[in-house]
């Protein structure tokens, strides 16, 4: 007893001595770097003798060891100028983790990167034989910058709602880890800084593009998911804009050969969508929202939805090797993911049962790389093998027709003249007559 009283009382004036004589403001930066550790309690990385230390009034400290007693001194006898940079220096670090981790859980970033990837594949799809590194780096960065201003912006509008669902109760809004306003500016800042990066690098369409996909995500979807059930396909239009937003920076425009892979991931979205609302129907019902598996207690028809249209993901293949925009391996490849994830589809309408569904959810996830990496790996660029592999069909949609004429019965009609390679005795040539859309084609051979 009394060699621990004699402990203690050695040790507080041994603390008040330090702390008046030594350096006054010591103490303080020692309390406020404690408002970044729970309770009051500083961090547990430090040394337990800075623990001690540091401790907090709000948590009583253990009596001091006659050796931490001889650390303190240590301590206190250092540089009066080291200890606030030191302290100063440890609160920037935990700030900037602090925030570093909001802004990453507000932007949903393994989200945004799967947008980015999308938008990167429709890219190099549009870029012909040559790939610009530059502008694609810029059109990925723009990409992810406005898919985080909308992931943020749906987090604010959904707050409430968040809070309701086990999943994202603790997301930072909800929890209370930062403030609206403060993820307002940031949404807000980052939206403007990647619709200006695509205006800047890339062009007027794709920053287009990706300005308009925010408000439809922000402004149209998120509200949506509480008034109405067709939320699901809205959100599928969304999802199906940044590769055609890639495509459009690669070329400066849109064309029919860009929209097969805006056209995998509107068809693909629905089953996962689909898997993912009948596996967390509590859920979505505890938070407020209007999913189209709630109003389907069997499941039958959440099942029917994502089987077709896991099967209007078939022709796709085939219709990316007519275009010419892959090679005809791309369609074996294709054909067998789309029978595999339609084979799990038919399984979760025949037997609807969580696994089934946790099985569809994830042949969905497997689908949309090996889709993406495949056409890729066998994609046709703007060289003349293309005319090779395809001898009897147009592989090709020039970006600009490479010749214009006008009729002489209407002036209002225009010809637009493709090359292609026609069937023996015929000469290469197609022509295309539209009025008053030149863009679309409608090819035919003509005999010369």
């Amino acid at each position: 007893m009394w060699r621990n009283s004699a402990t203690v009382s050695f040790s507080s004036k041994l603390l008040s001595y330090s702390s008046s004589s030594a350096n006054p403001n010591y103490f303080h930066y020692a309390s406020a770097f404690s408002i970044f550790s729970p309770n009051g309690v500083v961090d547990q990385t430090l040394s337990p003798s800075h623990q001690r230390f540091y401790c907090s009034s709000a948590v009583p400290s253990p009596s001091p060891s006659s050796g931490s007693v001889i650390k303190l001194g240590f301590l206190a006898n250092k540089s009066d100028a080291f200890r606030p940079l030191s302290l100063k220096a440890r609160d920037a670090v935990q700030l900037a983790r602090h925030y570093g981790r909001c802004y990453w859980e507000l932007s949903k970033a393994r989200l945004s990167m799967l947008v980015v990837a999308t938008s990167g594949t429709g890219y190099v799809l549009g870029s012909g034989n040559a790939v610009d590194l530059a502008g694609l780096c810029y059109t990925c960065a723009g990409t992810m910058l406005v898919a985080a201003s909308a992931n943020s912006l749906n987090q604010v509008f959904e707050i409430n709602n968040d809070a309701k669902m086990k999943r994202t109760r603790l997301r930072p809004l909800p929890s209370g880890r930062i403030a609206i306003p403060h993820a307002v500016t940031w949404a807000s800042s980052v939206g403007f800084a990647g619709t200006a990066l695509l205006a800047c690098k890339a062009n007027m369409l794709a920053a287009g593009l990706a300005a308009s996909n925010l408000v439809l995500y922000a402004f149209v979807y998120t509200p949506l998911k509480q008034i109405h059930p067709v939320n699901t396909w809205v959100g599928a239009v969304v999802g199906a804009i940044p590769p055609l937003l890639g495509w459009a920076a690669a070329s400066g425009q849109i064309s029919l050969n860009g929209l097969i892979l805006p056209a995998a991931l509107y068809f693909w979205q629905i089953p996962h969508f689909m898997a993912l609302a009948y596996l967390c129907r509590d859920d979505y019902a505890a938070g407020g929202y209007r999913m189209f598996s709630l109003a389907d207690a069997s499941g039958r028809r959440t099942a029917a939805v994502a089987f077709r249209n896991c099967l209007y993901l078939i022709p796709l293949g085939f219709i990316a090797y007519d275009w010419g925009v892959a090679s005809g391996w791309f369609c074996v490849e294709s054909s067998v993911i789309t029978l595999a994830i339609s084979a799990a589809a038919f399984s979760f309408y025949r037997d609807r049962t969580t696994q089934k569904a946790r099985r569809m959810f994830y042949a969905s996830l497997l689908y949309l790389p090996v889709f993406m990496s495949g056409l890729l790996f066998h994609r046709l660029s703007d060289n003349p093998q293309c005319l090779a592999e395809n001898p009897n069909r147009i592989v090709e949609l020039p970006s600009f027709p490479q010749a214009v004429t006008e009729s002489e019965e209407d002036d209002q009609k225009k010809k637009v003249r493709y090359v292609t390679a026609g069937p023996q005795g015929r000469a290469p040539v197609a022509y295309a007559s539209i009025a008053p859309f030149p863009f679309l084609p409608v090819p035919s051979y003509v005999d010369q």
